[in-house]
């Protein structure tokens, strides 16, 4: 685990009980799983660019991918470590990420709970894509 990873995991513990919004990116008014990614990441001292357009249910990944490379967030693989990010698919045309805290524990914005929760998540499939954060990565975003 890295010392980021332990930052961004303990910053989305903070999170856990705020509402549930779409499109959500503050705290006071709720969160979906990319603004609770997103404000882990302000947390750490990072300017976040957030995707746009995106619904709750998508065929495409391509956003959330722009997403993580824009952020300094990179491939990793493996067990779940405390701070990696996973990209999972849930459901059909339904993806979602997760903020793992060790242990098989994830802090994640669920929508049916209306909740940012921890729960502990065993994954029926490897997820999509699996990130940790990398302070010194350039940021980019495609304009």
């Amino acid at each position: 685990m890295s010392t980021r990873g332990g930052e961004i995991a303990s910053a989305a513990e903070t999170l856990i009980g705020t509402r549930f919004r779409l499109h959500g990116r503050n705290p006071e008014t709720g969160l979906d799983c990319i603004g609770l990614v997103g404000q882990a990441l302000e947390s750490c001292g990072r300017l976040v660019h957030y995707p746009q357009g995106y619904k709750l249910r998508n065929i495409d990944i391509a956003r959330w991918l722009e997403f993580a490379g824009a952020n300094g967030l990179r491939d990793c693989a493996g067990p779940a470590e405390r701070g990696h990010i996973l990209l999972t698919q849930p459901g059909p045309a339904q993806h979602h990420l997760l903020i793992a805290l060790g242990g098989g524990q994830f802090v994640h914005a669920h929508a049916g709970l209306r909740r940012v929760v921890s729960q502990r998540i065993s994954l029926i499939r490897p997820p999509l894509a699996q990130w940790r954060f990398e302070p010194d990565r350039e940021q980019s975003w495609p304009l």
